[in-house]
């Protein structure tokens, strides 16, 4: 597995990726509408101009077939802060695979993307999601209704 700044070679993976997993993550947060499917190619290229623009930046984690296993994204990036979100596939789930790609994404949040705090929104019941984010040293800072709020501060963050 390989952990990969989203790309235009990435379309047709990460909408299979999508599709077959769409049940799956529709079990813990809200479905993303048939309109995202029909128009997933336009999707894509609007992720890849975010990304040039520095407003948001997207991550595959590739398996070594080419298959996407998880994405790892880091969203309304201002004043050195970026909202962090993450999903990993079915047939991967339960591997450490979204703790180490999360752990990986902090890093280049820190390193390469020069951002000093993270923050991330898990559901109230999505245990998994929220010990993925403990592990890698977010904290929580709130909870609303059906959500936790999680924050991490890159400078101080003490590495798994």
């Amino acid at each position: 597995m390989r952990l990969q700044q989203l790309g235009a070679e990435h379309l047709a993976a990460v909408l299979e990726f999508e599709t077959v997993n769409r049940a799956h993550f529709a079990a813990t947060i809200a479905d993303r509408g048939d309109e995202f499917f029909a128009d997933y190619p336009a999707r894509h290229q609007a992720l890849l101009r975010m990304q040039v623009a520095g407003t948001d930046l997207f991550h595959v984690l590739m398996t070594d077939e080419g298959a996407v296993a998880g994405r790892v994204n880091l969203v309304d990036i201002s004043d050195g802060e970026a909202e962090l979100g993450y999903r990993v596939g079915r047939d991967f789930a339960g591997r450490g695979l979204a703790t180490r790609s999360v752990g990986q994404v902090c890093e280049l949040a820190e390193t390469v993307y020069g951002l000093s705090r993270l923050r991330a929104e898990t559901a109230l019941t999505n245990h998994a999601s929220r010990k993925v984010l403990l592990h890698n040293g977010f904290g929580l800072v709130a909870a609303t209704g059906t959500s936790l709020l999680f924050r991490l501060e890159l400078r101080r963050r003490t590495r798994p």
